[in-house]
Protein backbone atom coordinates (compact mmCIF):
# COMPACT_ATOMS: atom_id res chain seq x y z
CA UNK A 1 0.00 0.00 0.00
CA UNK A 2 0.92 3.55 -0.89
CA UNK A 3 -0.01 6.66 2.01
CA UNK A 4 -0.06 9.53 0.01
CA UNK A 5 0.13 12.98 2.42
CA UNK A 6 -0.96 16.20 1.16
CA UNK A 7 -1.92 19.72 2.63
CA UNK A 8 -1.06 23.08 1.98
CA UNK A 9 2.12 24.10 3.65
CA UNK A 10 2.32 24.61 7.35
CA UNK A 11 -0.63 22.34 7.59
CA UNK A 12 1.26 19.19 9.42
CA UNK A 13 2.70 16.90 7.05
CA UNK A 14 5.96 17.24 8.67
CA UNK A 15 4.35 15.83 11.90
CA UNK A 16 2.56 13.08 10.50
CA UNK A 17 5.55 11.85 8.96
CA UNK A 18 7.53 11.39 12.41
CA UNK A 19 4.03 9.73 13.73
CA UNK A 20 4.22 7.72 10.96
CA UNK A 21 7.73 6.73 11.44
CA UNK A 22 6.77 5.67 15.08
CA UNK A 23 4.27 3.69 13.93
CA UNK A 24 7.29 1.72 12.00
CA UNK A 25 5.88 2.94 8.07
CA UNK A 26 8.73 3.76 6.14
CA UNK A 27 8.58 7.29 3.96
CA UNK A 28 10.19 9.54 1.29
CA UNK A 29 9.11 13.01 1.15
CA UNK A 30 8.79 14.78 -2.57
CA UNK A 31 10.02 18.13 -1.09
CA UNK A 32 13.56 16.44 -0.24
CA UNK A 33 13.58 15.00 -4.15
CA UNK A 34 12.79 18.63 -4.60
CA UNK A 35 15.85 20.15 -2.47
CA UNK A 36 18.15 17.64 -3.66
CA UNK A 37 18.08 18.31 -7.33
CA UNK A 38 17.97 22.15 -7.29
CA UNK A 39 21.25 23.07 -6.07
CA UNK A 40 22.12 21.71 -9.55
CA UNK A 41 19.88 23.13 -11.67
CA UNK A 42 20.27 26.08 -14.10
CA UNK A 43 17.46 27.27 -11.92
CA UNK A 44 19.63 27.74 -8.91
CA UNK A 45 22.34 29.35 -10.63
CA UNK A 46 19.81 31.78 -11.87
CA UNK A 47 19.02 32.88 -8.35
CA UNK A 48 15.14 31.10 -8.81
CA UNK A 49 14.07 29.79 -6.07
CA UNK A 50 13.08 25.84 -5.30
CA UNK A 51 9.14 26.55 -5.76
CA UNK A 52 10.18 28.07 -9.36
CA UNK A 53 12.64 25.09 -10.18
CA UNK A 54 10.19 22.43 -8.82
CA UNK A 55 7.58 24.00 -11.26
CA UNK A 56 10.25 24.71 -14.20
CA UNK A 57 10.64 20.67 -13.99
CA UNK A 58 7.09 20.05 -14.04
CA UNK A 59 7.24 22.03 -17.54
CA UNK A 60 9.70 20.37 -18.52
CA UNK A 61 9.53 17.04 -17.58
CA UNK A 62 5.36 16.46 -17.41
CA UNK A 63 3.54 16.87 -14.10
CA UNK A 64 4.66 13.59 -12.78
CA UNK A 65 8.22 14.39 -12.81
CA UNK A 66 8.48 14.44 -9.07
CA UNK A 67 6.60 11.56 -8.38
CA UNK A 68 8.52 9.33 -11.01
CA UNK A 69 11.87 10.40 -9.34
CA UNK A 70 10.12 9.84 -5.55
CA UNK A 71 9.05 5.65 -7.00
CA UNK A 72 13.08 5.37 -7.65
CA UNK A 73 13.35 6.13 -3.85
CA UNK A 74 10.56 3.70 -2.57
CA UNK A 75 10.70 -0.07 -1.45
CA UNK A 76 7.84 -2.64 -0.98
CA UNK A 77 5.66 -2.82 1.54
CA UNK A 78 3.57 -0.27 2.50
CA UNK A 79 5.47 3.05 2.05
CA UNK A 80 4.33 6.57 2.82
CA UNK A 81 4.79 9.50 0.64
CA UNK A 82 4.72 13.20 1.47
CA UNK A 83 3.97 16.44 -0.50
CA UNK A 84 1.85 14.97 -3.74
CA UNK A 85 0.73 18.05 -5.76
CA UNK A 86 -1.27 16.92 -8.04
CA UNK A 87 -3.32 14.30 -9.05
CA UNK A 88 -1.18 13.61 -11.79
CA UNK A 89 1.40 12.73 -9.23
CA UNK A 90 -0.96 10.33 -7.58
CA UNK A 91 -1.80 8.49 -10.88
CA UNK A 92 1.85 7.56 -10.95
CA UNK A 93 1.52 5.93 -7.58
CA UNK A 94 -1.40 4.13 -8.69
CA UNK A 95 0.28 2.41 -11.98
CA UNK A 96 2.43 0.78 -9.46
CA UNK A 97 0.22 -0.11 -6.88
CA UNK A 98 -3.25 -0.66 -6.75
CA UNK A 99 -3.66 0.11 -3.05
CA UNK A 100 -3.50 3.85 -2.95
CA UNK A 101 -4.96 5.71 -0.04
CA UNK A 102 -4.76 9.90 -0.10
CA UNK A 103 -4.95 11.64 3.16
CA UNK A 104 -5.55 15.03 3.45
CA UNK A 105 -4.24 17.09 6.92
CA UNK A 106 -6.26 20.43 6.72
CA UNK A 107 -5.19 23.28 8.97
CA UNK A 108 -6.74 27.55 8.32
CA UNK A 109 -4.04 29.41 6.88
CA UNK A 110 -3.54 31.55 9.88
CA UNK A 111 -2.21 28.74 11.84
CA UNK A 112 -0.34 27.35 9.10
CA UNK A 113 1.31 31.07 8.30
CA UNK A 114 2.62 31.17 11.95
CA UNK A 115 3.64 27.52 12.06
CA UNK A 116 6.30 27.97 8.26
CA UNK A 117 7.17 31.26 9.89
CA UNK A 118 8.48 29.91 13.15
CA UNK A 119 9.73 26.30 11.32
CA UNK A 120 12.25 28.86 9.80
CA UNK A 121 13.54 27.08 6.62
CA UNK A 122 15.00 28.62 3.96
CA UNK A 123 11.21 28.89 2.18
CA UNK A 124 9.25 30.28 4.97
CA UNK A 125 7.28 32.69 3.95
CA UNK A 126 9.16 36.99 4.80
CA UNK A 127 5.47 38.21 5.23
CA UNK A 128 1.44 37.37 4.52
CA UNK A 129 2.02 38.32 1.13
CA UNK A 130 4.55 35.69 -0.50
CA UNK A 131 2.86 33.14 1.74
CA UNK A 132 -0.59 33.99 -0.29
CA UNK A 133 1.58 34.01 -3.12
CA UNK A 134 3.43 30.68 -2.41
CA UNK A 135 -0.37 29.07 -1.77
CA UNK A 136 -1.75 30.00 -5.04
CA UNK A 137 1.04 28.44 -6.93
CA UNK A 138 0.74 25.33 -4.68
CA UNK A 139 -3.07 25.46 -5.92
CA UNK A 140 -2.22 26.31 -9.23
CA UNK A 141 -0.16 22.94 -9.67
CA UNK A 142 -3.60 21.11 -8.95
CA UNK A 143 -3.22 21.01 -4.89
CA UNK A 144 -6.82 21.87 -3.82
CA UNK A 145 -7.78 18.38 -5.89
CA UNK A 146 -6.06 16.31 -4.01
CA UNK A 147 -7.23 17.54 -0.74
CA UNK A 148 -10.50 17.58 -2.08
CA UNK A 149 -9.83 13.88 -3.23
CA UNK A 150 -8.45 12.75 -0.03
CA UNK A 151 -9.86 9.29 1.28
CA UNK A 152 -9.17 10.55 5.40
CA UNK A 153 -9.34 14.02 5.97
CA UNK A 154 -7.24 14.89 9.60
CA UNK A 155 -8.27 18.83 10.66
CA UNK A 156 -5.11 20.14 12.27
CA UNK A 157 -6.20 22.53 15.03
CA UNK A 158 -5.97 20.87 18.24
CA UNK A 159 -2.50 21.06 18.94
CA UNK A 160 0.10 18.80 18.72
CA UNK A 161 -0.76 16.24 20.93
CA UNK A 162 -3.90 15.79 19.45
CA UNK A 163 -2.89 16.22 15.95
CA UNK A 164 -0.47 13.20 16.62
CA UNK A 165 -3.08 10.98 18.19
CA UNK A 166 -5.22 11.46 15.58
CA UNK A 167 -2.73 10.57 13.17
CA UNK A 168 -1.60 7.62 14.95
CA UNK A 169 -5.40 6.11 15.08
CA UNK A 170 -5.29 6.80 11.21
CA UNK A 171 -2.34 5.53 10.32
CA UNK A 172 -2.49 1.91 12.81
CA UNK A 173 -6.57 1.96 11.05
CA UNK A 174 -5.20 1.30 7.89
CA UNK A 175 -2.52 -1.29 8.44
Amino acid sequence: MIIVVTGMPGAGKEEFLQVAGLVGIPAVRMGDMVREAYPASPECGKGLGIGEFANAERERFGKNIWAKRTIEKMGGGTFLVDGCRSMDEIRSFREICERVCIIGIHSPPDIRYERLVKRGREDAPRNKDAFDKRDSREISWGLAEDIAMSDIMIVNVSGLSGFHSASERVLRGLL
